[in-house]
């Protein structure tokens, strides 16, 4: 009975090892707060003048609420890698509004009120995450409901409002014409 009792101590402890060491070579990123998202007041007017000061193309809310595991995993899988962090960084800015928050923010127009009630009445988002880049004045130009399904298709999605596109097609069809010349390109 000792002995076993051994042999399943070994095979423990090797499991872990084996565990730790794939979660070693898995890097985790760098955090999404401090790398993805630009740090606010809550004043959302004000950010689009910081926006247009800067020369973005435009603003990137991520609404999200803290239970949510599609933004959890958008957060520790995508927003939190370098080349997104870069690209989004440089061409929009982004904010993260909490859909059940009650800390007071200023919308695009100036008008005060919850988190919650800027995300639910305003933006009528009922279902978390939520994608939604707004112009240099304050018009919501492009919306994405879910977590995407790899860096790669948030990356199409940040190009996709970048470079104008949402004004000829919709996100699906710019997918798939990517997806496409993807494939030929292998």
């Amino acid at each position: 009975m000792e002995r076993l009792f051994t042999r399943t101590n070994i095979v423990v402890v090797l499991l872990l090892v084996f565990l730790c060491a794939g979660q070693a070579q898995a890097a985790p990123g760098r955090d999404p707060y401090a790398y993805f998202f630009n740090e606010t007041w809550g004043d959302f007017s004000e950010e689009l003048k910081t926006a247009r000061a800067q020369g973005k193309k435009g603003i990137l809310l991520f609404f999200e609420m803290e239970e949510c595991p599609f933004c959890h995993r958008m957060k520790t899988t995508v927003l939190n890698q370098p080349p997104v962090q870069e690209y989004f960084r440089k061409h929009f800015l982004s904010f993260s509004v909490d859909i059940e928050g009650d800390v007071e923010m200023t919308d695009f127009q100036g008008q005060k009120m919850p988190q919650k009630d800027f995300a639910f009445k305003i933006n009528r988002v009922r279902v978390t995450p939520v994608f939604a880049f707004y112009d240099l004045e304050g018009k919501q130009i492009a919306r994405y409901t879910g977590a995407t399904s790899s860096i790669e298709e948030f990356m199409w999605l940040g190009e996709f409002v970048e470079k104008g596109f949402y004004k000829k097609m919709r996100f699906t069809k710019y997918k798939r014409q990517k997806t496409k010349a993807a494939q030929q390109v292998k």
